[in-house]
């Protein structure tokens, strides 16, 4: 096994090559703002409507209904949401 060793400058200036060759060869998708429940669903982990519903109606996750029928959710939100709730390890 060969090890390689790289001054701090050098470390970060490789990572930067690689996220922007990275980013050439797959596009880089923007990420969209208002999402769907199902997408909110998959970002929080939750497997349950109810649960999603809970979190709305307890005002934890914005949103916003530009329809009766219609629900979207604010991402940065479930982000900040999310971010509160962490636990730092021991």
């Amino acid at each position: 096994m060969e090890v390689v060793c790289l001054q701090e400058e050098a470390f970060y200036a490789l990572f930067d090559k690689v996220v922007e060759h990275l980013e050439q060869k797959h596009g880089k998708e923007k990420l969209r703002k208002w999402i769907d429940g199902d997408q909110a669903m998959s970002l929080l982990n939750i497997a349950s409507k109810t649960t999603l519903q809970k979190l709305r109606d307890e005002g934890k996750i914005r949103y916003s209904q530009p329809q009766p029928r219609i629900i979207v959710y604010d991402r940065d939100s479930i982000n900040d949401y999310l971010e509160q709730n962490a636990r730092e390890t021991f």
